[in-house]
């Protein structure tokens, strides 16, 4: 009885053990694989184009025209294609302005049961 129940623990162990090393493969190939002029998304959600990864940690990354930051290349979460960068676009450009509050919307103070 204690072997088999030594085996139902052991297995998705060793299986959590494999798949976390898989991603971390993958992961470290896609850091590998950067060059000037892909398109990146950060881990903390930021777009860009790699302008520079001649260096073995460091990355450089235009997050706008003529605006190139330095990154730890293990920030770089995944490259990404042409039309996902555009989904982002489209969605800032549907960002409506706030309009200023009237004086007819703005709403009267609670009296909390304060005494005059």
């Amino acid at each position: 009885m204690f072997p088999l129940l030594l085996v139902l623990l052991a297995v998705p162990l060793f299986l959590s053990a494999r798949k976390q090393k898989r991603a971390m493969a993958e992961q470290k190939n896609l850091q590998d694989s950067l060059a000037p002029g892909d398109k990146v998304m950060t881990t903390s959600g930021l777009y860009g184009t790699v302008a520079d990864a001649s260096h073995d940690t460091t990355i450089d990354i235009e997050i706008s025209e003529g605006v190139v930051t330095r990154w730890l290349r293990a920030a770089i979460r995944e490259k990404v294609a042409e039309t996902d960068e555009a989904v982002v676009e489209d969605k800032t450009d549907d960002v409506e302005e706030e309009v200023p509050a009237t004086t007819a919307q703005v709403a009267e103070p609670l009296d909390h049961g304060a005494k005059k």
